[in-house]
């Protein structure tokens, strides 16, 4: 039986050989190394890339039908690399990891960027009132909300008061320091009416990081009390450790802090100069049209940046680690998924 699988794997692999320009392709396995900046960067641009938004449900099942034929040896003559990466990254983008269910479609990681640009426009538009900051900041956290659910990690059932929770903690703490902050803003008597404008359009970014923060220690904060599973380098559970539940939290909290700057920070930057042009100034109808652009080429670059920060699976050295994890392998490092 085993002979016969081995055999089934290698004339998969030998069918797919015929394409020079890609990687030989692992099942489940990122095309990209992980172990670079960059490789991680190229990894998750493919995660987020809007195409795969408008793949038909025929090209879904074609893709799906395509990996299982992989995996079962069975695999059409001429099929390359390409293809099997491309259906990969098809299944990948739509279909839920653990559940196989279609991710409805503005809460999947390939439509986060579509979906939140218009958002990022509504936090950044200027001359806010206190009922339009608190519905900026409430939808934006609760598009975040969705995209968590709809993406979190299935294989163990989690009650609904942990992402409840995780919500109303993000709401509460965004639209607090974003109220509270213009507030501020609007008693600073030494700002003149432009400065004043100007700060203004930077508190967003306060408020978005603090709440990310906020919902990442609400949401997993079971972890730093149970710990979480630490492997060795061949892949064999080692034990669980609250240390590298820290790390992880730490890096996810880094990570969540990245995201929102470039966004939220340089759009603000990038009007105020663009806004004293001669175009903009003549025709004041164009600025939220540029607005619009200038938030949606910072978003795009921004997303992945944020993301290829820290590898998935994180690294650590096991000295660093509780002493009954160090006793339990002859490893001197181990790894830990730490999230996104």
């Amino acid at each position: 039986m085993a002979d016969t699988a081995t055999t089934a794997s290698a004339a998969a692999a030998s069918a797919a050989s015929t394409s020079t320009d890609a990687p030989p392709f692992q099942l489940g396995k990122p095309r990209f190394q992980q172990t670079s900046f960059y490789g991680r960067f190229r990894h998750f641009l493919d995660i987020i890339d809007p195409r795969t938004l408008f793949v038909t449900e025929r090209r879904l099942r074609e893709a799906v039908q395509l990996l299982e034929d992989y995996k079962h040896g069975t695999l059409r003559p001429g099929v390359t690399n390409e293809q099997l990466w491309s259906a990969q990254k098809i299944k990948q983008a739509i279909l839920h990891p653990d559940t196989n269910e279609k991710i409805f479609m503005p809460f999947r990681m390939s439509g986060y960027i579509p979906f939140g640009t218009p958002i990022v426009v509504g936090l950044l538009l200027p001359n806010q009132t206190l009922a339009s900051t608190v519905f900026w900041q409430w939808l934006n956290q609760s598009h975040n909300a969705c995209v968590n659910y709809a993406n979190r990690n299935a294989t163990k059932p989690s009650p609904a008061s942990k992402f409840i929770q995780g919500y109303l903690g993000a709401v509460i703490s965004a639209v607090s320091i974003a109220v509270g902050l213009n507030v501020l803003v609007q008693k600073a008597n030494k700002f003149t009416p432009a400065t004043r404008l100007l700060v203004q359009r930077f508190v967003p970014f306060p408020a978005v990081a603090s709440a990310n923060i906020c919902n990442v220690v609400l949401m997993r904060y079971g972890e730093l009390e149970e710990g979480i599973d630490v492997l060795d380098g061949d892949g064999n559970l080692v034990g669980s450790s609250k240390i590298a539940a820290r790390h992880a939290l730490l890096e996810t909290a880094l990570t969540r802090v990245v995201l929102p700057m470039p966004i939220l920070v340089l759009p603000p930057i990038v009007m105020s100069m663009l806004e004293k042009t001669a175009l903009l100034q003549a025709r004041p109808r164009l600025l939220l049209p540029v607005q619009s652009l200038v938030c949606l080429a910072a978003f795009g670059l921004a997303l992945p940046l944020a993301i290829s920060l820290f590898p998935q699976m994180s690294e650590i050295e096991t000295s660093q680690l509780e002493p009954e994890i160090a006793r339990a392998t002859s490893s001197r490092t181990v790894v830990y998924n730490k999230g996104l």
